[in-house]
């Protein structure tokens, strides 16, 4: 029998279907909303409402925007001929802090992973492939993740966009800025052998 009210044990319980939080930490937050003022609860769950009703896909790189297209597939100082593609929308996030990158995306929404029953046909990839059918595309990153979905998806688009005559790239992994050799564990090291350039 739980100590809450039904109330609070339902908010707890919403809590939790959120990823990594726990039953401690979603008592802690179902707490603190309550602890809000009546205006700052109103206005959280305005967010949220806001956020489900006018966010969509992007329908060319499928990026989640409040326009369509996105504001970076709208930009006209990105480079078209150059896409980046990731797995996820929070991949973008990551790449466009480092304000290096000034080429356009495509989001895949996952990666393929047979194990978990996805597939190519699970992801946005015949979207990409859609978007490289123009020629005006000169090259592809796969910046994938570096596990074991993340390359078989590399290798798979990869294997499926070089016939096309298009450059393809993935970005470099390795040791980050900072770490120490004896603590890397071997598999960063020999991707960081493999990823290396001339200095």
């Amino acid at each position: 029998m739980s100590i809450y009210s039904p109330s609070i044990e339902k908010l707890i319980e919403s809590f939790e279907k959120l990823p990594s939080i726990g039953h401690k930490t979603a008592a802690r937050l179902a707490f603190y909303m309550l602890d809000l003022s009546e205006q700052e609860s109103n206005e959280f769950i305005e967010s949220i409402i806001n956020a489900k009703k006018n966010l969509k896909y992007c329908s060319k790189c499928y990026n989640i925007s409040d326009s369509d297209p996105c504001p970076i597939c709208n930009n006209p100082k990105r480079d078209s001929s150059i896409i980046c593609v990731v797995e996820d929308v929070r991949d973008i996030i990551a790449m466009e802090r480092t304000h290096e990158y000034k080429g356009v995306y495509h989001v895949l929404h996952g990666s393929i992973s047979p194990m978990n029953g996805i597939g190519p046909e699970d992801i946005k990839l015949k979207e990409l492939i859609s978007r490289l059918s123009d020629n005006t595309v000169k090259e592809l990153i796969l910046a994938t993740n570096p596990r074991v979905e993340g390359e078989a998806t590399a290798m798979y688009i990869s294997k499926l966009v070089k016939p096309m005559g298009i450059k393809v790239t993935r970005i470099a992994h390795g040791i980050p800025v900072g770490g120490d050799l004896e603590y890397t564990d071997e598999i960063t090291l020999s991707k960081a052998l493999e990823g290396r350039r001339e200095m």
